[in-house]
C-alpha cells in the first residue's frame, strides 16, 4: 500500500509538471531557437521550401505575348549559345531596322517583322541562296516578276554550263567580243526590295488571317506549305503552335529564331549587361541557410559555400 501511494503521488507530480509547462509563455520556449530556425519555421517545414532570389524580368513584345511558355526555353538557350551573333546583329541592325520599321508601318504591318531582314540575308544585298533567292530579302525570280521588280534570272547549273559552252563556241568562230547583257536587279536595292517584301507580307497576312507567326513561316517555306500544314491539324483556326510539327524543320527553326531575336532585342540592355532573367532564380531553403542576410550575421553571397 505504501509503494502504491508513492506511485500515485509520482503520477500526480508529473501531471502537474506537464500542465504547468503548457502555460509557459511561447516566447520563453523559442528563446533558444537560432535565427535560421525562425526563418525556416516561417517558410514551412513539410517540404524543403524554395526561396525566390531574383524574379524573371524578360518582357515580351506585344506581338508575341500569350505563348511565352512554348518559346521561353528556346530563347534562353539561343541567347546563351548565340550571344556573339545577337550582339553583332543588333549593332548592324541599328542602321537598317529603323528604315525597315518605317516602311512596314506604311503598310500597317508590325515592326517586329524587321528582324526578318537579319534572318534572310544578314543585311547583305548581294546575298544569293542555293535556291536562287537574291538580295536583302531573298526574293525568288517568280516573286520578283509578280511584284514588278527588275531582276537578273538566276541560272541553274545546267543553264550556266550551256551559256559557257556557247561563249566558247562564239569565241572560236572569231566573235572575241561577246557582249554580256547586264540586267539591273532590284532585289539588291534596299528600298525597292524592302517595299516589295512589305507588300508580300501584307498579302500573306490576308491569306493567313493576320496570324503573324504563320506569316513568318510562309515567308520561309511558302504559303502553300503553311496551308497544307494547317489542314493536317484538323483544326478550324490552327495557330503556329498547332501546325509547328507539320512544318519543315528549317521553317520551325526560322520562326523560333524570329521570336528569339525580337525578345532579346526588346530586352537588349538587360541582355548586354547579363541581368536578363527568363525565369525566376530560386534556391532551396537548406542551401539558403548558408546565404542569410547580414542581419543574421552570415554571408549573403550564393557563391560562398
Amino acid at each position: 500500500m505504501i509503494k502504491r501511494s508513492r506511485f500515485v503521488g509520482s503520477i500526480s507530480g508529473i501531471t502537474f509538471l506537464l500542465i504547468g509547462m503548457a502555460f509557459i509563455p511561447a516566447k520563453a520556449q523559442v528563446k533558444k531557437d537560432s535565427p535560421k530556425k525562425s526563418l525556416l519555421a516561417k517558410l514551412g517545414t513539410k517540404e524543403t521550401p524554395t526561396v525566390v532570389l531574383k524574379e524573371a524580368n524578360v518582357v515580351y513584345p506585344d506581338l508575341l505575348c500569350g505563348n511565352e511558355e512554348q518559346s521561353l526555353d528556346y530563347i534562353e538557350k539561343f541567347s546563351t549559345n548565340r550571344r556573339d551573333y545577337l550582339i553583332r546583329t543588333y549593332n548592324k541592325g541599328k542602321k537598317f531596322f529603323p528604315k525597315v520599321a518605317a516602311i512596314l508601318s506604311k503598310h500597317h504591318l508590325p515592326h517586329e517583322f524587321k528582324v526578318l531582314l537579319a534572318l534572310e540575308s544578314a543585311f547583305n544585298g548581294n546575298a544569293v541562296s542555293r535556291a536562287g533567292a537574291v538580295g536583302y530579302w531573298q526574293i525568288m525570280d517568280e516573286v520578283a516578276k509578280e511584284y514588278g521588280l527588275k531582276y537578273a534570272p538566276q541560272l541553274s547549273a545546267a543553264e550556266k554550263k550551256r551559256e559557257l559552252k556557247l561563249a566558247k563556241t562564239l569565241a572560236k568562230k572569231g566573235n572575241k567580243k561577246v557582249k554580256k547583257v547586264i540586267v539591273k536587279d532590284d532585289r539588291k536595292n534596299f528600298n525597292k526590295s524592302t517595299y516589295t517584301a512589305a507588300r508580300y507580307l501584307k498579302d500573306r497576312c490576308r491569306n493567313l488571317d493576320n496570324d503573324y507567326l504563320l506569316v513568318v513561316a510562309s515567308y520561309n517555306c511558302g504559303v502553300g506549305n503553311v496551308w497544307e500544314a494547317m489542314k493536317k491539324t484538323g483544326k478550324t483556326n490552327p495557330t503556329f503552335w498547332d501546325v509547328k510539327s507539320y512544318l519543315p524543320a528549317e521553317t520551325r527553326s526560322y520562326v523560333m529564331n524570329f521570336i528569339a531575336l525580337n525578345v532579346v532585342f526588346n530586352n537588349y540592355e538587360k541582355f548586354a549587361s547579363n541581368t536578363l532573367n527568363f525565369k525566376p532564380i530560386t534556391a532551396k531553403a537548406d542551401n539558403f541557410e548558408e546565404n542569410m542576410t547580414e542581419e543574421m550575421g552570415e554571408p549573403t553571397s550564393l557563391n560562398n559555400k
